[in-house]
């Protein structure tokens, strides 16, 4: 495990296997993440064990070599993600990687209302993916197809809610930390809460705080990791 909760006093071996946390930078793809983690231990075989869109912060684990065989085994685990959703506001990617669009906020909406709304997500629910996200359809990503305008029919999936906590509320921005299963899609949650209370909105900050025991916290900067592995740091 190459973490800052566990020292590093050996040189690892990424062929046999290393689990690495990165703590994935903003405005950056997960798979760009992987290309400079690649470049800096000089090693090819990498896999993410979930990604993170690139307007989110937070926690990306990486496996090396024959480590990548257990990337499953992290995926299934819990997710904690911090964040705000922004009432008033649409946008076809949920977020604010596609134009934002002002939509009325009604004027009954408070906090009792917001409490009430977030604790009709906990549970098992039924989620519809998003148009942008990496989900393969006819072998195309989704989000190729929604940046061309075209949409396609998608089938809700089972998820799992196992907390949603209302933080703050500074309308129209309302702090969350959500603790989820996989496959949740956050931003989805986020234009389901607008429309819940009779308006739309939009994520607008997301972070993934932890997956399963992995924290935020433990995970390297790509520059920190970057330092760890030159000038002769490692025996």
């Amino acid at each position: 495990m190459i973490s800052k909760k566990k020292s590093l006093d050996y040189y690892p071996d990424f062929q046999n296997g290393e689990t690495i946390l990165i703590d994935k930078p903003l405005k950056m793809s997960s798979f760009r993440v992987i290309e400079k983690v690649r470049k800096i231990i000089n090693f090819g075989k990498i896999g993410h064990a979930g990604t993170l869109d690139p307007l989110a912060t937070g926690l990306l684990i990486l496996c090396t070599g024959n480590k990548t065989k257990e990337i499953e085994k992290f995926q299934n685990l819990k997710k904690v993600y911090s964040g705000i959703i922004t009432l008033g506001q649409y946008s076809d990617s949920f977020d604010l990687e596609t134009e934002v669009n002002q939509f009325p906020i009604p004027d009954d909406i408070d906090e009792q209302n917001i409490f009430r709304v977030a604790k009709k997500f906990i549970g098992q629910i039924e989620q519809l993916p998003p148009m942008y996200s990496a989900i393969k359809k006819n072998g195309k990503r989704l989000y190729h197809l929604a940046r061309r305008g075209k949409e396609v029919e998608r089938k809700p999936r089972k998820i799992l809610i196992y907390d949603f906590v209302i933080n703050k509320i500074e309308l129209p921005d309302i702090h969350f930390t959500i603790e989820c299963s996989k496959g949740t899609y956050i931003r989805s949650i986020a234009d389901d809460f607008g429309k819940a209370l009779r308006t739309r909105a939009i994520l607008s900050s997301l972070r993934r705080n932890s997956i399963g025991e992995f924290d935020v916290r433990d995970a390297f900067q790509l520059t920190e990791l970057s330092e760890l592995f030159s000038n002769g740091n490692l025996n």
